[in-house]
This record gives structure tokens, sequence and C-alpha cells, in this order.
């Protein structure tokens, strides 16, 4: 028998007739699919009390969101999202841990959804914002390996961060744009110290942090 623990998707794809952008991550913290919340997280995709990407979109769109372990909390994120168009389809439905912690390395035997079908099914979205890069097991990375499958070509459209690609989707031929956002996460911080366009902008105010880092690069991606 395997000591490993499953950890699998506790959300459907938040998807919904004329959506135009897709998030699209990898999986929550494994007490997501164990049902052991802590305080403050919110019961829906992104809601770590950890995780930064609803407090930046709460900053970025001035949205007055509750942070709390309440039906109100995932109403208010899903109301948002249908009015603006925005979908959640994360790629992993299912990995398997040694660990039970939510590092994207920690993840083995991962099953991904079949984005390409969910494209396929709603057909006017253009856009794919990852939560992530193409570093192992983050979102482009496994998107990749179904652009491999599906025998489809990645082309770059700007390599500077966030690398932006666009590929074409083999059934609708519709041309679509993907985003490789600094993850939303804390473990990612380092990497956000290290860029040059972060320095620069901290060295012109002392407060600029990291939060503030994102807030810019988001709202670029998530209101034009």
């Amino acid at each position: 028998m395997s000591n490993l623990f499953k950890h699998e998707h506790p959300y459907p794809p938040f998807l919904f007739k004329g959506v135009k952008k897709l998030i699209v991550g990898t999986l929550p913290p494994p007490r997501f699919t164990t049902r052991e919340l802590k305080e403050r997280d919110v019961d829906f995709c992104y809601g770590s009390r950890d995780g930064q990407l609803w407090p930046i979109l709460n900053e970025i769109f001035q949205l007055n969101l509750t942070f709390e372990t309440t039906k109100e909390a995932v109403k208010e994120r899903k109301e948002f999202l249908v009015k603006n168009k925005i979908g959640i389809c994360d790629i992993v439905n299912s990995a398997e841990r040694e660990k039970i912690d939510a590092s994207d390395l920690g993840m083995q035997n991962v099953q991904l959804r079949d984005i390409f079908a969910y494209l396929e099914k709603y057909p006017i979205v253009n856009k794919l914002l990852f939560t992530g890069g193409n570093s192992k097991n983050g979102p482009e990375y496994f998107f990749r390996r179904l652009l491999k499958e599906h025998q489809v070509k990645f082309k770059v459209v700007s390599n500077e961060v966030p690398r932006i690609h666009q590929f074409t989707h083999p059934i609708t031929k519709k041309i679509i744009k993907t985003v490789s956002l600094t993850a939303p996460s804390g473990a990612a911080n380092r990497a956000v110290g290290s860029l040059q366009a972060y320095k620069d902008l901290k060295n012109k105010n002392p407060d600029f942090n990291t939060f503030d880092f994102r807030v810019l690069q988001y709202q670029e991606h998530f209101l034009r």
C-alpha cells in the first residue's frame, strides 16, 4: 500500500458563458482537500489566508472583499469573477505527495486537466493568466506538457517578466495569449527581489514592496 497523500483539487473549474480570461494555477494547499481550513481561509479557489491573489485583486479593483471562512466571502469572489468575465481553471486535477505541504515541486504522478477541452467549450477565452512560470511543476510548465500532447506550437510574444506567449487552439483556431505572472505566494518573494525592475522601483521608493510589485504587474493584465 502506498503511503503517498492523494492531493485532489477540491474545486471544479469556475467557468461560465461569456468568460474571456482564465486564471490557471496548480493546486490549493492540502488542507483545502482534507477540509481542515484555518481561520480566515476562504472556501474557494486561491482562498488560502497566506495567498496573495485575492488581496492583489482586492487592491486593483478596490473590492473591499471579506477575508473569512463564510459563504458571503465565496459569493463576493464569484460575483466579481462573473462581472469581469474571469474564470478559474487550475491545470492540476490531482497529484500524490510524500510530504503533505503546498510545494509544487513535491507533486508526483500529476494528473492534468485538459484545458484544451475547456477552451473548446468556452471559445471566446482569449487569455490565460498563469499564477507562476515555467519552473518545474509550475502552471506554465504543465501547460507546455499539454501543448506537446496536442502538438501545438507555443510562440514567444515577450521574454520580459511576466513572459507572454501565444498559441492557436487546434479545434477553434482561436489565437490565445498566455501571461506567466509572478506567483502570488510568499515563496516567490525572493525571485521578485532579484528582478532589476523591482530593484529600480525600490530605489525610487524605499517603501515599495513585493506585494506592490505584483499589484503593478497583475493590473496590466487583469484590467486590459
